[in-house]
């Protein structure tokens, strides 16, 4: 979601070519391939495979495997995206070959270094040349920590960009037999699935939501292979397939209630309009809490459940539509790169 803007807005630009490196952390189908064909992302150039395996091993084999690459192209400049391992680990060897550096979505912090994604978004913004910010506040974090102004661009969401463009078929497409009022749920961090107690806590206040509305869960496979190892057995919930983005980008746009421990779907809600509970203590996305309609509920079921009753009562957040997240950040990048 986050490449296809700044991929397609540079084919604009006939002096620039361009590389598409998958490095395949992301490898099951409905997460990568699916993604790549509805989002109208060409085949990838270089596919690295590189799969799964803890922080240090993925980090590792996607550096050893970039930096062939690198020294077989020769870039200009390579683009990194988001906060996730092969984001900093590109960076990385981009850094040590003297290979200028683009991170689009830089600036974002939860000032909490528990999260893995935490360590990946500060360094890659310290290693980067040009850092493309979403909102006033990943600017004002990046001064902060000594960046000079002039690396900094502020650019809006790309990842809005996406689904501006998506949106019309998205809401075509048929809801896969969602009728009437629903809450729509992800949950994937290690935080919230990893501790069986933990889990089985949020499953019980979802069980809780079932009472009043329609739960749909589109579960990441982390999750499902967690609920599994406790021996959870949450019957009254739709435990789902993790779905396409044009179909999840429809049921977030009908929900009547988003529950995640996602960034990036704070960020969509906010633009859709629907209330989003995150259940996490922190969010790298404050805007979307500021003026949009994210609100943390961290892991206490009494808050969930008190902020559902408000929401189900019509009282959730309406929020308002950040600067800049009018589905043009990618035209803006590619014209800073060309210019």
């Amino acid at each position: 979601m986050k490449v296809a803007p700044v991929l397609n807005a540079l084919k604009r630009y006939p002096q620039i070519a361009q590389t598409l490196v998958h490095t395949g952390q992301h490898y099951d189908a409905n997460m990568s391939d699916v993604f790549f064909e509805q989002l109208g992302i060409r085949a990838p150039d270089v596919n690295l495979n590189v799969g799964s395996g803890s922080h240090a091993t993925q980090t590792a084999e996607i550096m050893k495997r970039f930096e062939p690459v690198l020294l077989e192209h020769k870039p200009d400049l390579v683009l990194v995206y988001g906060d996730v391992n092969s984001t900093v680990a590109t960076a990385l060897v981009c850094a040590k070959l003297g290979v200028r550096v683009g991170h689009v979505e830089a600036g974002l912090r939860s000032f909490d270094r528990t999260m893995p994604e935490e360590i990946n978004r500060l360094v890659t913004d310290q290693l980067a040349d040009m850092l493309f910010t979403p909102s006033e506040d990943g600017d004002a974090n990046l001064r902060r920590e000594g960046i000079p102004a002039e690396k900094i661009f502020r650019v809006g969401n790309v990842m809005i960009d996406s689904l501006v463009k998506l949106l019309p078929v998205a809401r075509a497409r048929n809801a896969n037999g969602v009728s009437g009022r629903f809450a729509l749920v992800t949950l994937h961090r290690p935080a919230n699935v990893d501790d069986s107690d933990t889990l089985q806590g949020i499953l019980q206040s979802l069980l809780d939501v079932g009472r009043d509305l329609a739960i749909i869960f589109p579960a990441h496979p982390r999750t499902r292979k967690r609920v599994s190892d406790f021996g959870l057995r949450p019957d009254q919930l739709e435990l789902r397939e993790p779905l396409p983005y044009l179909e999840f980008l429809g049921l977030q746009a009908r929900a009547t209630v988003v529950i995640t421990d996602s960034g990036g779907i704070q960020e969509e809600t906010t633009y859709l309009g629907v209330p989003c509970l995150t259940v996490r203590e922190n969010t790298e996305r404050p805007i979307t809490v500021t003026l949009g309609t994210n609100t943390l509920v961290g892991r206490d079921p009494r808050k969930l459940a008190a902020e559902l009753a408000r929401i189900l009562a019509g009282d959730g957040k309406r929020g308002t539509t950040p600067p800049l997240w009018d589905g043009h950040a990618g035209d803006r990048i590619a014209a800073l790169i060309a210019g």
